[in-house]
């Protein structure tokens, strides 16, 4: 039960430490918007829920979908080093197995394991956002 206990209580920093970390680059991502796409729905008569919802999210989608990117690997990052504190995931075999036993083909693998899902996700996240990217076609 203390194990599981150790694991719950690492999402609560895990979660303060990535939210406002997300909340920049979405806001980073909402800024780079031309100002003139705005102002023309504006002066089309949209609201600002319409402003928001029909135009802004829609044009930053390629530039949101490179910011979830980044994030979600920084995040990978973060939870392999909670591993340490008895977080759990891949940092946990790590150390448990790789280094306090000094196994490290455990610990290679689990390295590599963890540079494998950022290739991945980091590839993904790419090619979704040139997809998505209207600018391109």
């Amino acid at each position: 039960m203390l194990f599981r206990s150790k694991m719950v209580a690492s999402i609560v920093p895990l979660v303060i430490a990535a939210f406002p970390f997300v909340a920049r680059l979405v806001e980073s991502s909402l800024r780079e918007l031309n100002p003139n796409v705005i102002e023309m729905a504006q002066s089309m008569g949209a609201s600002p829920m319409q402003i928001i919802v029909k135009v802004m999210i829609p044009e930053s989608i390629p530039s949101l979908i490179s910011n979830f990117t980044i994030a979600i690997t920084t995040i990978l990052g973060y939870t392999a080093m909670s591993g340490i504190v008895g977080g759990g995931g891949l940092g946990k075999i790590a150390i448990n197995y790789g280094k306090d036993r000094f196994n490290y083909l455990a610990m290679l693998v689990a390295v590599i394991l963890l540079v494998v899902l950022v290739q991945v996700f980091q590839s993904l996240g790419t090619h979704l956002a040139t997809k998505s990217d209207k600018r391109l076609k």
